[in-house]
C-alpha cells in the first residue's frame, strides 16, 4: 500500500503522484498462486522530484471530488453460479451483461430479481465456436455504445480468436445477439497478458486496453498493437484527437491494463498488473509512455516515463477491473483478494485533481475479485455514497472456488463514521 504526495501539473508528460513502495516479491504470472497470509511488508514514500509550490497553500479544489476519508460497504449476492466471469457492462433497461470467459459466451443479469439469462442469437453462436480459451485469454471484456454515439443496442466484446485478439461489434435485441462484425483484429494474444478491457470514455469513443502479449519489447513500440491503451470510433478506426491521427494508440508501455475508467472531472485512471515488483494505478494522458519494460512502479521520470499514482506489490493487488466515483478509485484485485480503494484526497484533506490518498481495501472476504462497475441507476450521493457491482473469480482455475461461486455483488459504499 502506499502514501501519496501532490506535485505541480506539468503539461508533457503528466507527472502526478509520487508513491510509496511495498517491498515484497511476487511470482511472474499475473495472478498466479495465492501469497500465504499475513506477509510483512516495508513501506517508503518517494521523495518528489521537485518542491512543492507552498507547503501551506492547499490545492485548487477540484469541481464534483468529494473527500471522504474512510468508508463501509455493505454487500449484496445479487447472482451466483457464474463459471470465471470477465467483463461487466451495464445495459440500458436496467440489465447487467456478463462475459464468462472460458465458457465463450455472455449471460444478462437482472440485478432487481438475480435472474441471469443466456445470450442467444448468431453472434452467441460465432463466440462459443470462434473464441480461443487458453490460460488468460478467451472471451473478455464487453462494453455497451454511448447514448447518441451509436445505434441501439449495440455492444462490443474482446475475445481472443484464432488469428489474435479482437474486438467485434454486434446488435442485442432482448436476450438476441446479432451476427458479429469485427472492427479491430490482429492484436498479438498469448495465454496471458492479454489486456482486454472495453469502456467508452465521456467522449464517446471506445478505449480498448491490450496487453503485451509476451513481447516485453512491443510495448514501447508505437506501431505495436500490444502493451497499449487504444481509443477508436465505433467504426474501429482511430479516434480523432489521437496523438497520432493514423494510429488507434492513446498510450504506450503498458504491461497488462485491464481496468480503464474515468472520474467525475474527466480524468482517466488505468489499473495495470507489474511483473514481480510493483502493480500500478496511473492516471493515462494521450500520449503518455508508461514505462514497461524499462521500469516497474516509480522512478521513470527522468527518462520520460509517467509515474503511477499508487503502487502495490504484486501480491497484495493484481488489479483487474476498476471504477472511479466522485470520492475514490476502485480496483478488483485478483491474487491480493480485495476491492481496494484509491480515496481522491490530498494530504492536507483537500480534493485536488492531483492527489491521492493511501490505498484502503475495503472488501476482503470475497475471494479474487475481476471487475467492477459503478451502477449507473443509483446517483451518487452528495456525501461521496455510491453504489458499485463487483465480479468474483474464483472459478478461473486460479483460486479456492467457494459454493456458489462465481457471484455479481452489489456493494454500497458510504461515509464511515
Amino acid at each position: 500500500m502506499t502514501t501519496n504526495r501532490t506535485v505541480p501539473r506539468r503539461v508533457w508528460p503528466a507527472v502526478v503522484v509520487g508513491a510509496a513502495v511495498v517491498l515484497l516479491a511476487a511470482c511472474t504470472p499475473d495472478d498466479g498462486p495465492e501469497p500465504a497470509p499475513g506477509p510483512s511488508v516495508t513501506t517508503a514514500t518517494a521523495e518528489p522530484s521537485e518542491p512543492a509550490e507552498s507547503s501551506t497553500t492547499a490545492p485548487a479544489p477540484a469541481p464534483g471530488l468529494v473527500v471522504v476519508p474512510e468508508v463501509r460497504v455493505d454487500v449484496t449476492e445479487v447472482a451466483t453460479g457464474l463459471p470465471a466471469p470477465w467483463g461487466l457492462a451495464a445495459l440500458a433497461d436496467g440489465t447487467l451483461l456478463v462475459s464468462l470467459r472460458d465458457e465463450r459466451g455472455l449471460v444478462v443479469v437482472d440485478p432487481a430479481t438475480g435472474a441471469v439469462e443466456p445470450v442467444t442469437g448468431p453472434g452467441a453462436d460465432d463466440l462459443r465456436d470462434g473464441t480461443v480459451a487458453t490460460g488468460e485469454s478467451g472471451l473478455l471484456g464487453v462494453a455497451v455504445g454511448p447514448e447518441g454515439g451509436a445505434a441501439p443496442g449495440e455492444v462490443f466484446v474482446y475475445r481472443t480468436a484464432a488469428g489474435g485478439n479482437e474486438v467485434l461489434r454486434g446488435t442485442l435485441a432482448g436476450r438476441e445477439l446479432s451476427a458479429l462484425t469485427p472492427i479491430l483484429q490482429g492484436i498479438p494474444a498469448a495465454s496471458t497478458h492479454d489486456g482486454g478491457r472495453l469502456a467508452f470514455g465521456p467522449d464517446g469513443y471506445l478505449y480498448v486496453t491490450t496487453g503485451d502479449a509476451q513481447q516485453r519489447g512491443a510495448s514501447q513500440v508505437a506501431g505495436a498493437l500490444n502493451g497499449k491503451i487504444l481509443r477508436l470510433t465505433v467504426d474501429g478506426a482511430p479516434a480523432p484527437g489521437n496523438p497520432d491521427p493514423a494510429s488507434p494508440v492513446w498510450s504506450l508501455g503498458h504491461r497488462n491494463v485491464q481496468g480503464v475508467a474515468w472520474d467525475v472531472t474527466g480524468r482517466m485512471l488505468a489499473s495495470e498488473f507489474g511483473q514481480d515488483t510493483f502493480d500500478e494505478l496511473n492516471v493515462v494522458v494521450p500520449g503518455g509512455n508508461y514505462g514497461w519494460p524499462e521500469v516497474e512502479g516509480v522512478g521513470g521520470e527522468a527518462a520520460g516515463f509517467v509515474d503511477p499514482v499508487a503502487t502495490w506489490s504484486t501480491s497484495d493487488a493484481s488489479p483487474s477491473g476498476l471504477a472511479a466515483t466522485g470520492e475514490g478509485a476502485y480496483l478488483a484485485g485478483l491474487r491480493g483478494q480485495a476491492l481496494w480503494r484509491v480515496p481522491f484526497a490530498s494530504p492536507d484533506g483537500g480534493a485536488s485533481a492531483d492527489a491521492f490518498g493511501a490505498p484502503q481495501a475495503v472488501l476482503t472476504d470475497r475471494g479474487r475479485l475481476r471487475a467492477v462497475l459503478v451502477d449507473p441507476a443509483t446517483p451518487p450521493g452528495d456525501d461521496g455514497s455510491s453504489v458499485l457491482y463487483v465480479l468474483t473469480n474464483n472459478t478461473d482455475g486460479r483460486g479456492d472456488p467457494r459454493d456458489g461461486d462465481d457471484r455479481l455483488l452489489r456493494v454500497a459504499v458510504t461515509p464511515a463514521g
